[in-house]
């Protein structure tokens, strides 16, 4: 109050001073300009100062040390009463979001609950909690939705952890009711909240939208059953609340978030809907990438995976983040089968990795033999691989389902990662044996597939192809050095056994084999993430997976990306 009542002291002075320089000699006018000057600066460093501490919608704990009896200032402690009633900042008013819950009320209530903390227009409203955690952000996203302008709502910067840290203040006295505030809630932000409906159709398009997914690990993968399903909603993109976080419970810059965000493959243009288990730790992902980095379309859900799960319809969950990689013998014998065929609604090539004697022995009907020496003699002759593919009958716009009698094996492995290499649309391994097909009741043959022209119009022969020679690069690289990620680079030996080479990074024991069945089917996703964290596989690295054997690499790379790690190679010399 004394700061705005010298700086209307100065601006007046500079008014009167203004009228009377004309009438002035010269020498008194240069006096007059250095103290206008002089005066100048002194307001600029007072505006400076004001702002020191502020940060977009961040103040620092030295700030609000600062702001803490000023009355244009309105202190809310996020955390659980239990925690406040314990020990809060001085002035500071409770609000327990587990009392209160974030059920909707009528906006009148609403109204008559922000008006009871004391909330009037103009007043700056900063919110805390423990720090690190999501009640403040939840209670800033409350706020914003219901009219408060966002220019005045603020979160404290490391919460009470960094206040303390600080050696300021704390008292365990309630906080005196405050004068009742007059905000009023005129119009909601509708644009910052999702309901069902478009959150469903969200998840069917991930290339223009992220469901950003704001809770740990164990849920995520279903290690711990939610609610009645384990596991996470389709599509969502795993970012837990608490990577948002640094040691001391400051959030991160603005560049490690967005570095975060690119390598899993979040994009500013997208749509993105944060989202968890019941609508609160996603406002930690819903106010960095709003309010710190300034993201143009970010939405949350306050229904989350309680609604998600609740719903008649049993909307599907998953475990892995890609379990469309994993193809199973009903799903094949219709898709790629002869009723979808005739039909012309089948984009399905069978690959069959086995050696021909065994293929002639018994194969699912329309698979192409294709034998695991073709792929491992061809991995540094991808033109050549791309010719045979063609001949073969292998369409690069259809699913390249891969057959090798017992799951995933190394040889479906590295003819998954050889077909991802030649740019094929897309490409799974199929998980069954053909002996289990055969005990399902569905036709093994010993028929060759026809791979040439059509003589009749229902003739369902596979045709030739033109496969084209579209190398991604990044997938198989020959020197490590070569490979730069947006993280350090951590490279997983696949083998039994670690290869004598060097590799200028960390190394990861992994052999293949920890992450199989018995059946060479991939072991649940919350024992395999439970595997990779002990050990010591870091979810944002450059994961580089290399043996001597490129195929039991190749296991570990489809595994990897069944998983949803984003940067992920095969070193293969």
């Amino acid at each position: 109050m004394e700061s705005n009542k010298k700086t209307a002291r100065i601006s007046d002075e500079l008014k009167i001073n203004a009228k009377m320089k004309l009438s002035i000699p010269l020498v008194n006018q240069l006096k007059f300009f250095r103290h206008c000057l002089l005066l100048v600066c002194l307001l600029l460093v007072q505006t400076l100062m004001a702002q020191e501490g502020i940060k977009g919608n961040l103040v620092s704990v030295n700030w609000l040390e600062k702001n803490l009896k000023n009355a244009n200032v309105l202190i809310l402690d996020a955390s659980p009463s239990q925690i406040y009633s314990a020990k809060h900042i001085p002035g500071a008013i409770s609000y327990d979001i587990f009392t209160y819950g974030v059920q909707e009320l009528p906006v009148t209530e609403i109204e008559k609950r922000y008006q009871s903390w004391g909330i009037s227009p103009g007043k700056k409203i900063v919110m805390y909690d423990q720090g690190g955690t999501f009640m403040a952000t939840r209670l800033f996203f409350s706020l914003h939705y219901y009219g408060f302008p966002a220019k005045d709502l603020f979160i404290l910067n490391g919460g009470l952890s960094k206040w303390q840290e600080a050696a300021l203040p704390v008292t365990a006295e309630v906080t005196p009711t405050p004068k009742k505030g007059s905000f009023t809630i005129r119009k909601l932000n509708e644009d910052v909240k999702v309901e069902l409906p478009e959150f469903l159709t969200a998840s069917g398009d991930p290339r223009n939208n992220v469901l950003l997914e704001a809770l740990d690990p164990d849920w995520h993968f279903g290690g711990l059953p939610f609610f009645s399903r384990a596991g996470h909603i389709p599509n969502a993109i795993m970012l837990p609340s608490s990577d948002f976080y640094k040691p001391d419970k400051t959030f991160k810059s603005a560049d490690e978030i967005r570095n975060m965000l690119t390598y899993l493959g979040i994009r500013p243009e997208q749509k993105i809907y944060t989202h968890c288990g019941g609508g609160i730790a996603a406002s930690v992902p819903f106010f960095a990438l709003k309010f710190l980095l300034d993201y143009p379309t970010v939405k949350l859900y306050p229904g989350s995976q309680l609604e998600w799960v609740s719903d008649q319809r049993e909307l599907p969950v998953w475990t892995y983040d890609s379990p469309f990689l994993l193809r199973e013998t009903q799903w094949l014998q219709f898709w790629g089968g002869q009723r979808a065929r005739m039909y012309g609604i089948s984009h399905v090539t069978i690959i069959d990795v086995r050696p021909a004697a065994e293929f002639n022995e018994g194969h699912v009907p329309f698979a192409l033999n294709i034998p695991a020496d073709v792929f491992k003699n061809n991995i540094t002759n991808p033109g050549k691989l791309a010719e045979i593919m063609g001949t073969a009958g292998v369409s690069a716009s259809h699913e390249a389902v891969v057959i090798s009698g017992a799951g995933l094996t190394k040889d479906a492995a590295l003819a998954f990662i050889m077909l991802e290499k030649l740019g094929q649309k897309k490409i799974s391994v199929f998980m069954d044996s053909v002996e289990k097909w055969a005990q399902l009741g569905f036709a093994v043959t010993k028929d060759a597939t026809v791979v040439g022209p059509k003589k009749v119009p229902n003739d369902l022969s596979i045709l030739p192809t033109n496969y084209p020679v579209n190398v991604s690069k990044g997938v198989i690289i020959a020197d490590s050095k070569n490979a730069h990620g947006l993280y350090p680079k951590v490279f997983i030996a696949s083998g039994k056994n670690v290869p004598a080479s060097d590799q200028d990074g960390k190394i990861v024991h992994l052999p293949y084999t920890d992450l199989l069945n018995a059946d060479g089917t991939p072991k649940a996703a919350k024992d395999i993430w439970n595997i990779l964290a002990s050990a010591g596989v870091l979810r944002y690295a450059e994961l580089v997976c290399y043996s001597d054997d490129a195929g039991e690499a190749a296991v570990n790379y489809f595994i990897l990306k069944l998983m949803g790690y984003p940067d992920i190679k095969v070193l293969v010399k």
